[in-house]
């Protein structure tokens, strides 16, 4: 096989090819096998995703085919997540480390991030930002690179997660405006107010997970489920938000598809769904004063489920 195979474009044929025989999920970043092989091979090779179409016909040598066919074979075999398989993966046009201490990065809000949250912001004053549930760190430090006058916190609860984020400050060299804390949502971050505050926290119910494709099951647990209806963190997060929300502050939130059960839940909350190219991606933006003004249905719909 090796004989046959010699470009950079015939591996990453050949790695869509078994990778749509063999059935696999693409919901890490890709959602098709000519770009998930694209992304192995690539990435594999220490090439920029935006390599020019001329190199394509660029040959590998030996040891390179066994290491990329090794991958192929391993992203068919065990399902993992190509990021993990090599690495490093690209959210909002940055390169992060991505490796099973966290989700791999892959969310609409990157689109947000890379229009500087137009028209949301656009007569606001941002002066601190806050990733909460930030995993990877890949929102809160493309925030900080989008926007260099931000000073960004990035929380998340796992030792694990906060270790990658640190190590993705570091490699975006985000030290003076990034930092990493670890707390239980809001609870180590006491008495800190910010002008945004950007969650993509766990959503998907435990029926889902059950029946997620295998690839989902190389990712922390702690990363995706967040109870029956996936609302769990996310009523928290409403709950105590205001406090941490300056006078004209948001709250930018993803839910995915427990939109739906969300706003079942509280019917009287003005939530604004967000578009994005593709349409509405299950996250809503609030401002704190409808957090405040609707306080009393948040802490029911919270303490109802304690």
């Amino acid at each position: 096989m090796t004989s046959e195979l010699s470009s950079i474009i015939d591996f990453i044929r050949y790695g869509a090819s078994r990778f749509s025989a063999a059935g696999l999920t693409f919901g890490h970043s890709h959602d098709n096998p000519i770009d998930e092989a694209t992304h192995l091979v690539l990435a594999a090779l220490h090439l920029p995703p935006d390599l020019p179409p001329a190199y394509g016909t660029g040959k590998l040598v030996s040891d390179e085919r066994e290491k990329v066919l090794a991958l192929i074979e391993r992203r068919v075999a065990e399902r993992v997540p190509v990021a993990y398989l090599v690495g490093e993966t690209w959210f909002a046009g940055l390169k992060f480390k991505s490796d099973r201490r966290a989700l791999v990065p892959r969310s609409p809000i990157a689109e947000l991030i890379e229009s500087r949250f137009t028209p949301w912001l656009d007569d606001r004053h941002v002066e601190r930002a806050l990733d909460l549930c930030t995993g990877s760190g890949c929102i809160g430090i493309a925030m900080a690179e989008y926007n260099p006058d931000w000073q960004v916190d990035l929380v998340d609860v796992s030792d694990d997660a906060l270790s990658l984020a640190n190590e993705n400050i570091a490699y975006q060299h985000a030290e003076d405006r990034v930092r990493a804390i670890k707390s239980d949502l809001f609870a180590g971050v006491k008495g800190v107010v910010y002008d945004l505050i950007v969650s993509n926290p766990p959503y998907v119910t435990n029926d889902e997970y059950a029946a997620m494709p295998a690839e989902y099951s190389h990712e922390p647990v702690l990363g995706l489920t967040s109870g029956d209806d996936g609302l769990d963190i996310t009523l928290r997060i409403l709950d105590e938000a205001a406090d941490h929300l300056s006078e004209d502050g948001l709250l930018i939130v993803e839910v995915g598809d427990s939109e739906h059960a969300l706003v079942a839940l509280l019917p009287r909350l003005p939530f604004v769904w967000l578009e994005f190219k593709v349409g509405q991606m299950g996250i809503f933006a609030l401002e704190r004063r409808d957090l405040l003004e609707h306080a009393r249905d948040i802490s029911a719909a919270r303490a109802a489920r304690n």
